[in-house]
């Protein structure tokens, strides 16, 4: 138990989903495969907004079946919403199986460079981090360096620091421990 997927929906760099493996190993210590990438469906475009759905596409990943996986996050290139929101840059099933992280408002100074790069893998650790939290059931944090807190924008994820507050840390090793003990 406890085996995390990640699978890139669509045009992914094939580093994106190794980096956002190895944060989530060496963070929550976790089983984590790459899978090999989908892509990225076609009834999940909203034409009113130009934008994926969030919800169509954690949706869509409930129809796949993806192995021996507890958990699956997908990494998505492209523009997210939720009604409520203009954009999200990542979504979860709260207590569920799948979230989504989408690369698209993360990047800046240019993903060539290795500067862009290496801040895109950061913040992308960070929201796939973020919403893997609310899959083992955390919510929302108060505290703003915590990876749980909710970033409004580039900015409040850069503050955030790539660690969870105590609190939110021995909640999600507690989660963990549940699970390996049910699997």
């Amino acid at each position: 138990m406890n085996r995390i997927g990640v699978i890139a929906l669509g045009e992914v760099p094939d580093l994106i989903p190794k980096s956002i493996a190895a944060h989530i190993q060496g963070m929550l210590h976790a089983e984590v495969d790459v899978l090999p990438p989908l892509p990225l469906p076609s009834d999940a475009f909203d034409q009113g907004r130009l934008q994926y759905s969030a919800s169509r596409l954690l949706q869509h990943l409930e129809t796949l079946s993806l192995g021996l996986c507890d958990k699956v996050l997908a990494v998505l290139d492209a523009d997210l919403f939720v009604p409520i929101f203009t954009h999200v840059v990542g979504e979860a099933q709260q207590g569920g199986k799948n979230a989504i992280v989408s690369l698209y408002r993360l990047k800046t100074h240019g993903v060539n460079s290795p500067l862009g790069l290496s801040l895109l893998m950061e913040r992308a650790g960070k929201v796939a981090l973020h919403e893997l939290g609310h899959l083992y059931d955390l919510h929302h944090c108060t505290d703003p360096a915590c990876l749980m807190h909710f970033a409004g924008g580039v900015e409040d994820l850069d503050r955030a620091l790539l660690d969870y507050c105590n609190y939110c840390r021995v909640y999600l090793r507690d989660a963990l421990l549940r699970r390996r003990e049910i699997g």
